[in-house]
């Protein structure tokens, strides 16, 4: 059975995945370090110890085959695609084999950039339109991977 999992760190779009996953009956699992501890109605949790990808190993050694995750880490998201897992960022953008190699190169160079002195422009500030537009994205994620379950 499916379930959502949130490498809930600093996550802006925790409620609106807790509330999506009420409304389509799915369980929802966040996982967080103790630097960044959250208990919310709705959702299990888990609070891992803190430390470089701590959140990302056991995230990814709790998924199941077919378990949706949340989450901005490109790292994370190959991870969990490779197991079998259906991704999205915070801004709905849904991750997949056949766009994740590009955002891993493009964070790498990134990474070069920034190591050589250089600078990058950071995100947006977050808006209440961008959760909004997040939730819709991830409710058609979770019925279109309902829908296919029963093909």
């Amino acid at each position: 059975m499916m379930r959502i999992i949130v490498d809930a760190d600093g996550c802006p779009v925790v409620s609106e995945v807790i509330a999506s996953g009420q409304k389509q009956q799915i369980s929802v699992l966040l996982i967080c370090d103790t630097a960044h501890v959250m208990e919310r109605e709705g959702a299990d949790t888990i609070t891992v110890s803190k430390g470089a990808d701590a959140v990302d190993f056991v995230l990814v050694n709790h998924m199941d085959k077919g378990d949706v995750i949340i989450t901005q880490d490109y790292g994370l998201a190959a991870m969990a695609l490779a197991r079998g897992g259906y991704v999205m960022d915070q801004n709905g953008h849904e991750y997949t084999n056949d766009n994740i190699l590009g955002m891993l190169e493009r964070r790498h160079l990134a990474k070069k950039i920034r190591q050589a002195g250089g600078r990058m422009k950071g995100p947006k500030k977050r808006s209440k339109e961008a959760n909004q537009q997040f939730q819709q994205k991830f409710e058609q994620l979770l019925i279109r991977l309902q829908n296919s379950e029963f093909i």
